[in-house]
């Protein structure tokens, strides 16, 4: 009379569970964070040039965001590592959140496709060199459905061809 017997049910549901790809109402494990926390420009601008999308989601870290913040986690999850997403706390890099020009948080936007521009117009330091970027804002459900609807409507691959 060692161990317990596990009935046949939870292990149907234990494999359920496992083999799911959708919300089966019990937390998911996902593993370690997939997701990037910003810590400069030169950074971002490093994780373009790797040629995967980029979602990045503007926030300010307090108690209202915490189920942003697992769904984030659970759609980074699922689309790592053909899609990154990447985490700026605002109040603390707000130069590169005052840029994109939106003052409502948390919000997302989705930047890929960055080619060198053509004209390089005035040059002042020739060691700088200027690219275009693709920058998508997101008004999908935030979710990893809507991500996934977001990535089909733009024709941006999520997934390797090969599953």
């Amino acid at each position: 009379m060692g161990q317990p017997s596990v009935s046949l049910l939870d292990k149907l549901v234990a494999s359920l569970h496992a083999t799911s790809k959708y919300y089966t109402g019990h937390p998911k494990d996902i593993g370690p964070s997939r997701i990037v926390d910003f810590t400069s420009e030169r950074h971002f601008v490093q994780l373009l040039h790797e040629g995967h999308p980029i979602v990045v989601a503007f926030t300010v870290r307090c108690p209202l965001t915490k189920h942003f913040d697992k769904v984030l986690e659970e759609a980074a999850s699922e689309f790592y590592p053909h899609i990154k997403f990447m985490r700026v706390e605002c109040p603390k890099y707000p130069g590169f959140c005052i840029a994109r020009q939106n003052k409502e948080y948390p919000f997302i936007e989705i930047f890929h496709s960055p080619q060198q521009t053509d004209s390089q117009g005035r040059m002042v330091d020739p060691n700088i060199t200027k690219y275009s970027v693709k920058v998508l804002p997101f008004t999908y459900d935030v979710s990893a459905y809507g991500f996934r609807e977001f990535f089909k409507r733009h024709k941006i691959h999520a997934f390797d061809l090969k599953k």
